[in-house]
């Protein structure tokens, strides 16, 4: 009976994936990366809508506004093979954040995107 010891092949095979796996986290963290700065895109357009609305006296939220990009993301996701589901989950986390923002510019005139940077 021969013992089992790792041979050439599989110390490859292992540094082949630890390789492999690297990659894909770099990927993964560019994804992220541009991500972010999406979204502070996003919300540098969302806040000047707060402005907007708070110079006109229009409501923070905006439910007709709100059902149709569910339905329009919901679909976008569909067509990408993401779960909708997850997909309005996220819009609708981002969207809560939005009109918590314009209720702050609503009332104080101001929205501090980096708490405490003025």
């Amino acid at each position: 009976m021969t013992e089992s010891t790792p041979d050439a092949t599989t110390a490859a095979d292992a540094q082949a994936v630890t390789e492999a796996l690297a990659g894909l986290r770099r990927s993964i963290d560019n994804i992220d990366a541009a991500l972010v700065h999406m979204l502070a895109e996003r919300f540098k357009f969302t806040q000047e809508v707060g402005r907007l609305k708070a110079a006109h006296g229009l409501p923070a939220s905006d439910p007709v506004r709100e059902s149709v990009q569910i339905a329009r993301l919901r679909g976008l996701a569909e067509e990408s093979r993401l779960d909708p589901a997850f997909a309005e989950k996220f819009l609708g986390f981002i969207v809560a954040e939005v009109i918590h923002h314009h209720e702050q510019i609503a009332s104080t005139g101001v929205h501090d995107t980096i708490p405490g940077d003025r």
